[in-house]
């Protein structure tokens, strides 16, 4: 079956051919986009939906989050809200919490709040391990995961348990824990902070998890300048993420990470070395008060950037990736199209999916053109500027999943 959606008034495609086009429309023949291009020479399809003159955008790519876990951290939260710092100590209480769930009801609430993302038009998403931390329950964990999330990755070194010597339980994270995760699991990361995992911890992290074919992504430069940024472009990970606090040299880092691949990288175009793309993580900043990642900087470097959610108990209850595209242009200095590429086409550059054309179970998401997956998130206003400039206000009025509509 093939369904043409015509009468779009602003198709922002995210794909550096297409562009944005106005009066536009599309076909979607299956799980893939089979046509683009103006409304007035549509072909004809087996059914028709008429766009009214809204916006379309590629649905979002959430590429970092933290589903799988059970508890409540309200406590936590109003307690930073009356001045006090956030640490890394708190993912204690949701560890608690989720070894004490069950299969069950881990499972129920992760698909739960996959659907809440959906409602809002995320439609590719990652999701992480980490509340777990013995092997046991991060092998469950990464076992939920694995039925709910679209890409899953490790993070046993999210934080050293307590009355575990903290090299002890690195040798565990890089043996034991890794090989009862690895069915399961497409990616590794790191929390290479204070607190949590030193730079030599987290370095025999990555090259565990580098050698057992994992791709790999480092949490780094959250709560104060440290080495993960070093850290992520040295080992080739696709992602760094939070990056609050930077130096000249790690965004000089950053942007010599793409120096070897053979086009431009903020277009998915070329190949050779892929280099390493800096994650911000809007919502994260305001709820734990920190200085806001230099977004503005990081691109205006040359540096490929992400958005995403990180929808976790702790520090970013929320999955809404239109709030975090709205914090970004009303307070990081970008531009609106600048938020939306990076919450749908830096998703998918920070989750390797950027590419890939009509190969079932492989095709782009995050940019529209024809062969990559309809992925597609109908606004009810008539430009994606309605984002920001109605902040707050729900905007979406249909989700379009591997061509399937489900909003």
């Amino acid at each position: 079956m093939s369904e043409l959606i015509e009468n779009i008034g602003e198709l922002m495609s995210q794909d550096a051919e297409v562009g944005t086009l106005a009066n536009a429309a599309l076909v979607v023949e299956g799980e893939r986009i089979a046509w683009i291009g103006s409304s007035a020479k549509a072909p004809a399809a087996d059914t028709r939906t008429d766009a009214q003159g809204r916006a379309v955008l590629p649905g979002w790519v959430d590429s970092h989050t933290h589903l799988i876990f059970a508890g409540d951290r309200t406590a936590e939260f109003e307690a930073r809200m009356a001045g006090e710092s956030y640490s890394a100590g708190g993912i204690a209480v949701s560890v608690e919490a989720t070894r004490a769930a069950s299969d069950y009801d881990l499972t129920r609430m992760g698909l739960g709040r996959v659907a809440e993302a959906l409602s809002q038009g995320t439609t590719f998403l990652e999701t992480k391990t980490g509340y777990g931390l013995d092997v046991e329950h991060e092998r469950r964990s990464a076992r939920i995961a694995s039925t709910v999330a679209d890409a899953v990755t490790f993070l046993g070194a999210h934080l050293v348990p307590a009355g575990i010597d903290a090299d002890s339980y690195t040798d565990l994270v890089c043996t034991d824990m890794l090989a009862a995760v690895l069915p399961y699991v497409q990616w590794a990361d790191v929390f290479c902070e204070r607190g949590a995992f030193t730079a030599e911890q987290s370095r025999k992290v990555l090259e565990a998890c580098r050698a057992a074919g994992l791709g790999l992504r480092v949490h780094g430069n959250q709560l104060g300048h440290g080495e993960g940024v070093a850290l992520a472009v040295e080992f080739g990970a696709a992602s760094v993420d939070h990056v609050n606090f930077l130096t000249d040299d790690d965004v000089s880092r950053l942007a010599q990470s793409w120096s070897g691949w053979d086009g431009d990288a903020n277009a998915g175009r070329g190949g050779g070395t892929r280099g390493t793309v800096a994650t911000v993580l809007p919502a994260c900043d305001l709820s734990t008060r920190a200085p806001l990642a230099p977004a503005r900087a990081l691109l205006d470097a040359g540096v490929p950037v992400a958005i995403a959610s990180n929808c976790n108990p702790g520090t970013s209850y929320t999955s809404s990736m239109a709030f975090c595209v709205t914090t970004a242009v009303l307070q990081m200095g970008l531009s609106v199209h600048e938020a939306v590429r990076a919450a749908t086409f830096g998703g998918a550059l920070a989750l390797g999916r950027e590419t890939g054309v009509d190969a079932d179970g492989q095709r782009a998401v995050g940019s529209l053109a024809v062969g990559h997956r309809a992925d597609l998130h109908m606004l009810k206003a008539p430009s994606a500027t309605h984002l920001a400039y109605r902040p707050g206000i729900p905007l979406t009025a249909g989700v379009w999943r591997a061509g399937k509509r489900k909003v």
